[in-house]
């Protein structure tokens, strides 16, 4: 799950296209569309937060299956949602024409972004691009192609809620490259402060909370060890035993947060609204 270079200078810094190739087989497995369906009122609530209007360019980036996208176009603006997972972004086809919503898809890299300088008004990533391969690379293209005064939207996890937790049971299990950073380093403020300061006017960070819902701890295990990638592959590269050491840990960490007080799972999993102001 940790899938950034790691640029301290005492890090070694793994191959950035062996990364890449791995990241995008990774999300290219099982299928993250399941899950991603699911966190549809993300989308919603970041386009509030960005306070869309009508008729405004946005760009959607490392957008999956489009949550973001048809959250915008559902407020008019004009949309150009991307990933570089085709059938993710067929799924979003899919998704826009059943809701008679128009959305333009193009297959694309978040960190080579095939769009001009100050494209669009507002850039919108949720839970896609702190996933990429360099961190800082995908920032300055985020910026690139804002508009000056324009936005950028994140909603990232946070490395001590439950997702960012389970990249640290994942990463327990089935250890990233060397030299690699988390994720979730997207999720605190000192990154985001890092990563777009200078070409910032402000950056608003809230934390929120998307509750995860399913019918038993049980029943996630079997939802995201089918279908959510980073853990399907993790399964697949353990034996039998290994597996049951690595389901134990997971059912611990989902007892951990979990607060159903019944048998159903209802896990609330910490992530960061950001709104970046570009200068």
């Amino acid at each position: 799950m940790a899938t950034a270079i790691d640029t301290s200078s005492t890090a070694v810094a793994p191959d950035l296209a062996a990364l890449k190739t791995r990241q995008r087989a990774a999300w290219s497995s099982g299928d993250y569309g399941v899950i991603g369906t699911t966190l549809q009122i993300v989308g919603e609530s970041l386009c509030e937060a960005v306070d869309l209007r009508a008729g405004s360019s946005v760009l959607d980036v490392a957008g999956g299956n489009g949550n973001c996208s048809l959250a915008a176009a559902r407020r008019w603006c004009d949309v150009m949602s991307t990933d570089y997972v085709p059938e993710l972004l067929e799924q979003g086809r899919r998704r826009a024409a059943g809701d008679g919503l128009t959305i333009q898809f193009q297959e694309a890299d978040a960190e080579n972004l095939p769009f001009a300088d100050e494209s669009y008004d507002v850039v919108l990533s949720s839970f896609g691009v702190m996933f990429t391969a360099d961190h800082a690379k995908a920032a300055r293209e985020m910026t690139r192609v804002c508009r000056h005064t324009g936005r950028i939207g994140l909603a990232n996890w946070t490395p001590r809620g439950f997702i960012g937790r389970l990249f640290g049971v994942v990463g327990r299990h089935v250890p990233p490259p060397t030299g690699v950073t988390s994720p979730a380093r997207w999720g605190t403020e000192d990154y985001l402060e890092q990563l777009f300061r200078e070409s910032a006017s402000d950056i608003h960070i809230v934390p929120r909370d998307f509750v995860f819902r399913y019918r038993s701890p049980a029943h996630w295990i079997e939802v995201f060890r089918t279908w959510y990638g980073p853990v399907h592959k993790a399964f697949a590269a353990l034996n039998g035993d290994a597996q049951r050491r690595f389901e134990k840990d997971l059912l611990a960490l989902v007892d951990e947060f979990n607060a159903s007080g019944d048998s159903t799972m209802v896990v609330p999993s910490e992530y960061v609204e950001v709104v970046i102001v570009r200068k």
